[in-house]
């Protein structure tokens, strides 16, 4: 409607951890990469979960097999998506769509992986990693949340080994159960009652090894007994502390999150892994009851454990803690190592135009707490495979320092299934042969590069020339640190610029309660129920409601104000276009009350487009909506006698110009928001699309309006709220006669007296700042009109000081 074609794809992220637990659940189904693929599997059931006669236990199947359930299923979800979006009507080209998951997707995701691996900015190392045991794969510090979790406080006593003051130092914590994953004690440098401690060796309870007590400035002496135990790995302080400290690594828990069979090596003692092997097997939580039983048994234990509350990490999607294990992965740079490519993030977010401004801070505060790299790689199965493959010495044992990797022209390649070049089939696996990396891509490092999938890059360099950088990303808050950031980051890396101009940022829909909607609590509402009852305009109309950057409660009451607002505009263009006769060709505006309401249209129109301008849709419509109101409770009742030609040929006639010409602009405001509504009126009068029309012009509607001020309609306005208010109050019917109306007010002219705003009844805030308010000139414009319409008698006009119009009404 501005002039310009959009380019708006849509694309389909049916990637990462949720669609595979979503099939699990639907099909009944876990995957087991060494299970052969079996082609027309069948699941044991389809549906949300297990009915009657089905099985409860989820089937093992090929990794193959269940990725093409992922698929299907993912197909399948977005089927009703689609249908739900068309009714709808949201605007996106749909000859465009593409999942992240397809062929061309996939192939992006590795072009992208392997120019970052070529350039240095993607790398792999083995290290402490955060581990979700329920999905068995790491995670992003992007991905993660905290939340308050019940634990206990256990003191546990150390003995310190010889040397002066060797009496037992206690140590307080959460964790009892890492107790043999204990590498040392830390205290802090400045505290008095610990700093004789450091520098020497404690010994553990139950295990009876001796670790080093060190002092740190992160160790807080007020936080437990002011000893903190270092374990491989509790949480991030153990982290921190094992990295400044150079500590040993005694890992303990293996990927589900269990204990290990045998005990680290530095437990050498019989009695030490006597106590390990009660441990064995075990979830952390089941070890933590059975340790604390030891620790008791055997006098370690101090007093009993102290119920504490306190947050813990977890993946964003996930229902366990996440433990730190030691494993192999891929990274790419982020800035999280590199102050100088965190400060280039932190301009390029500069350099971004957001709305609303204040959500910059989110992004900032994100870049600026990163503590790592971009962890890329996952351990899960539906997903864009990791791209490369590894060399096999002639002992079996993979060559992770000189990875081998496909020709950019055999993209999208699968590991698992294809052979790398240089190689056969025949050599996998086998000593001298190769060994497919196992991992997927994080969904994020596809999604992060959705602007160069849409624009057609490499390939069709054309589109891409044309269409990047674009000019907007709309997504809601809770993923600025990831999809906002992972995509200016790759866009920085690829071309050296931003991927858009402007960032839309949306807040959550909640339920009517401003409770977060989920499936677990019942509170979702789904769209198609809404849609049925209400129609597509009225959602849009609730929706559009909401403002950028707010979190918006789902209110069925907004939803029936836009269905109202939509019926309001049929019965309004009805009158207008079959009651009201045709303006014949050439008719002009010539009436001062059809001119003041071009005059305030034009003002609509100017702010409408600015807020349209400043992404504040929200805005937008609630000035369009304001003056529609006004138009209909008081315009149109003040210009129907004289638009039925009550007063004549020649007011009939600037009326019906009016009408129309107010007509059309206002259901080219409405359009992007009640698009059907609006569409329908217009495909029955004018030609094309309105959605292809021209955005209204104030300009043409000021030049009608000759230079008659808006305050004249605010004048007529609030002369016929006075008169219907009378009449209500009274009980009498809105044709009844009124003997008198009398209007107090300055004279002459309406210039001099300061506005203070349009009154309540006449759209309020619409009035251009600096006009002024109307006096009784302004009555002598559209008396013919007001007597009309309130069929008054008579008209007396009382001048006044400066200040508003003051109504008098006698029946």
């Amino acid at each position: 409607m501005r002039g310009k074609e959009v380019f708006y794809p849509v694309g389909w992220d049916d990637n990462g951890l949720a669609t595979e637990r979503r099939t699990q659940n639907y099909y009944g189904v876990r995957c087991d990469p060494s299970l052969p693929y079996l082609p027309g599997y069948q699941p044991p059931r389809q549906g949300p979960g297990p009915q009657a006669g089905q099985p409860r236990a989820a089937e093992p199947v090929s990794r193959r097999n269940f990725t093409q359930l992922c698929r299907e299923l993912s197909a399948r979800d977005e089927r009703a998506y689609q249908e739900s979006w068309r009714q709808l009507g949201l605007s996106v080209d749909w000859s465009m769509a593409y999942r992240t998951i397809d062929d061309r997707c996939a192939a992006t995701a590795q072009r992208g992986f392997l120019r970052s691996l070529a350039r240095g900015e993607a790398y792999q190392a083995a290290g402490p990693v955060l581990w979700d045991v329920t999905y068995q794969t790491a995670v992003a510090q992007a991905e993660v949340e905290e939340r308050p979790v019940r634990g206990a406080y256990h003191r546990i006593a150390f003995s310190i080994e010889a040397g002066p003051g060797s009496e037992p130092v206690l140590v307080a914590t959460t964790r009892p159960e890492l107790l043999p994953a204990c590498v040392a004690l830390v205290v802090h440098p400045g505290d008095p009652r610990h700093a004789a401690l450091a520098g020497r060796s404690a010994r553990s309870p139950l295990f009876g090894v001796s670790v080093p007590v060190r002092a740190h400035p992160l160790a807080d002496p007020d936080e437990g007994t002011g000893v903190a135990m270092v374990c491989t790995f509790g949480d991030q302080a153990d982290l921190q502390w094992w990295r400044d400290l150079a500590l040993d690594t005694r890992p303990v828990l293996d990927a589900g999150g269990r204990f290990l069979p045998g005990p680290p090596a530095a437990i050498t003692s019989a009695a030490g892994r006597a106590a390990y092997a009660r441990l064995a097997g075990l979830t952390a939580v089941a070890a933590r009851s059975q340790i604390t039983g030891l620790l008791r048994a055997d006098g370690s234990l101090r007093g009993e454990p102290e119920p504490v509350t306190r947050r813990v990490k977890f993946y964003e999607k996930g229902d366990q803690p996440l433990e730190i294990l030691t494993s192999r992965q891929w990274y790419i740079r982020n800035g999280g190592r590199d102050e100088a490519l965190r400060e280039l993030m932190l301009a390029r977010g500069r350099e971004l135009t957001w709305h609303p401004a204040h959500m910059r801070s989110r992004y900032e505060d994100w870049v600026r707490g990163l503590t790592g790299d971009w962890l890329v790689s996952r351990q899960r199965y539906s997903g864009v495979p990791i791209p490369v493959w590894y060399p096999l010495g002639e002992d079996g044992a993979a060559d992770y320092q000189r990875p081998l990797l496909p020709a950019d022209s055999a993209l999208p390649v699968d590991p698992a299934a294809d052979a790398p070049p240089g190689y056969t089939a025949g050599q996998r696996g086998q000593p001298g042969g190769f060994a497919a990396d196992p991992d997927v891509m994080d969904t994020w490092a596809t999604s992060s590069l959705t602007p160069q999938i849409a624009g057609g890059w490499p390939a069709d360099q054309d589109l891409m020339d044309r269409v990047f950088p674009m000019d907007l990303r709309p997504q809601a808050h809770d993923i600025i640190r990831t999809w906002l950031f992972y995509t200016v980051l790759r866009s920085q890396a690829e071309h050296g610029a931003l991927p858009w101009r402007h960032v839309a940022i949306s807040g959550w829909i909640l339920d009517r309660d401003r409770k977060k909607m989920s499936k677990s609590a019942g509170n979702v509402t789904t769209p198609a129920q809404v849609l049925a009852e209400s129609g597509a305009d009225a959602v849009r109309y609730w929706a559009a409601s909401a403002r950028l950057g707010v979190d918006a409660a789902f209110d069925p009451g907004q939803v029936r104000v836009g269905r109202r607002l939509a019926v309001k505009i049929f019965n309004a263009s009805r009158f207008v276009l079959t009651a009201i006769g045709p303006a014949s060709p050439g008719a002009r505006v010539t009436e001062p009350l059809d001119q003041a309401m071009l005059a305030r249209l034009a003002e609509v129109i100017g702010q409408c487009t600015a807020a349209f301008e400043a992404f504040d849709h929200a805005q937008a419509l609630a000035c369009a909506e304001r003056f529609f109101w006004s138009f209909c409770d008081d315009y149109l009742e003040l210009v129907k006698p004289r638009g039925y030609g009550e007063l004549g040929p020649g007011g009939a006639a600037s009326a019906a110009r009016a009408l129309r010409l107010a007509l059309s602009a206002q259901l080219r405001l409405f359009a992007p928001v009640l698009p059907f509504a609006t569409e329908e009126v217009w495909s029955g009068w004018q030609d094309g699309s309105i959605h292809r029309a021209a955005w209204p012009d104030p300009a043409q509607l000021t030049a009608l309006a000759g230079g008659t001020s808006p305050g004249v309609l605010d004048a007529a306005a609030a002369a016929i709220a006075a008169v219907r208010k009378a009449k209500s109050q009274a009980r009498l019917p809105m044709r009844a006669p009124v003997r008198k109306l009398a209007v107090s007010g300055p004279e002459p002219g309406i210039s001099g007296t300061p506005c203070p705003g349009a009154p309540d009844h006449a759209a309020p805030g619409l009035a251009a700042p600096g006009l002024a308010a109307p006096g009784l000139d302004a009555i002598r414009l559209v008396l013919a009109d007001l007597r009309a319409a309130g069929h008054i008698g008579q008209v007396e006009l009382h001048p006044a000081g400066p200040g508003e119009l003051v109504y008098a009404v006698t029946l």
